[in-house]
């Protein structure tokens, strides 16, 4: 799998609640680490969750949680469409 945060291939047989990348040390079941999260969606996640979880980024309890397999291609289309957006708006303010 693929750390969500330093983008590196890594060996973990089971991922908990307290599970960490071995290279970063972030924590992988996390929002920004499952296949559901999508920014911009309710509670910025695809399935029906009840509860806010606000740090998208700390290990959470949440039942909904799988392995994001595709993370390397959805993290290069997001962040280059997150500077794209940034690029436009500089430019419709003239910064």
């Amino acid at each position: 799998m693929i750390c969500w945060k330093c983008k590196k291939e890594i060996e973990v047989s089971q991922i908990s609640r307290s599970t960490e990348c071995p290279l970063c040390h972030a924590d992988l079941h996390t929002c920004k680490g499952c296949r559901h999260y999508s920014s911009g969606s309710h509670y910025d996640c695809k399935e029906s969750v009840d509860e806010l979880i606000s740090d998208k980024e700390k290990g959470n309890f949440c039942d909904f949680f799988q392995v994001n397999a595709n993370l390397s291609a959805c993290t290069e289309s997001s962040s280059t469409k997150a500077e794209d957006a940034k690029k436009a708006f500089a430019a419709l303010f003239g910064d």
